[in-house]
């Protein structure tokens, strides 16, 4: 398997409308590697590329274990033989649906229901796979602007080098930067006909994807893995 600069563990919907809307919607197809060309949406306050910036890089997708480099003495080849062999001890998980939801000052996807599964299922990602993570360097605690966070976050930003995972896990699968107020708005009065009919109800959570981070900083897909425990 081909050597990227990061790793990171994501949830990534099946090859579909759903996926292809993200794609296009971000600009960037994580599975083709290649950019994807954004859609026509009439009432936007902005323009797609301005207000998908920040998320274009990373792919449609949902955050299980953060990005992370390999730890000395690891290869891409070893951590994905430990993701086979984890995903098969790991149960599918479903939950109720998708929906589209402002979260602060940005738009993402969120699960409705109870997501008690779905945190357990990305807890246990994070606690397996860490053996192939390298510690974060001092500047990249620094990004994470540690005197913002609670104590609670940077305990985890200490032990797992990114402060919302375990108990702080949120999932999500953001649709744009950060936005204003008025923005924001808007943006969700234009996305909400668009995206609803392309929301699963249930979601089911079937597999994950292991995504990796080339050399411009754009994330691709590398595998798809079956949770089959």
């Amino acid at each position: 398997m081909k050597n990227f600069r990061r790793y990171a563990l994501y949830y990534a919907p099946q090859s579909g409308a759903l996926s292809d809307f993200g794609a296009q919607w971000l600009g960037w197809c994580a599975t083709a590697g290649m950019p994807a060309d954004h859609p026509v949406l009439p009432g936007l306050p902005l323009p797609v590329s301005q207000i998908t910036e920040t998320p274009r890089k990373y792919g449609f997708h949902g955050t299980l274990k953060p990005p992370f480099f390999l730890s000395d003495g690891q290869d891409v080849d070893a951590l994905h033989a430990a993701i086979l062999s984890l995903t098969q001890h790991l149960p599918p998980v479903r939950l109720e649906g998708l929906e589209l939801s402002q979260l602060g000052h940005f738009l993402a996807l969120t699960a409705v229901g109870d997501v008690t599964n779905l945190a357990s299922l990305a807890s246990h990602i994070v606690m397996e796979l860490d053996p192939f993570r390298a510690p974060p360097s001092p500047a990249e605690l620094a990004r994470r602007r540690p005197e913002s966070l609670t104590e609670v976050q940077r305990a985890l930003l200490r032990r797992w080098g990114y402060p919302y995972v375990m108990e702080e896990f949120r999932f999500h699968l953001t649709l744009t930067g950060r936005l204003s107020a008025p923005h924001v708005k808007q943006v969700k009065a234009v996305l909400d006909p668009v995206v609803e009919p392309l929301l699963p109800r249930p979601f089911d959570v079937s597999s994950i994807c292991l995504f990796g981070e080339d050399t411009a900083g754009m994330f691709h897909q590398l595998h798809r893995y079956a949770l089959t425990g």
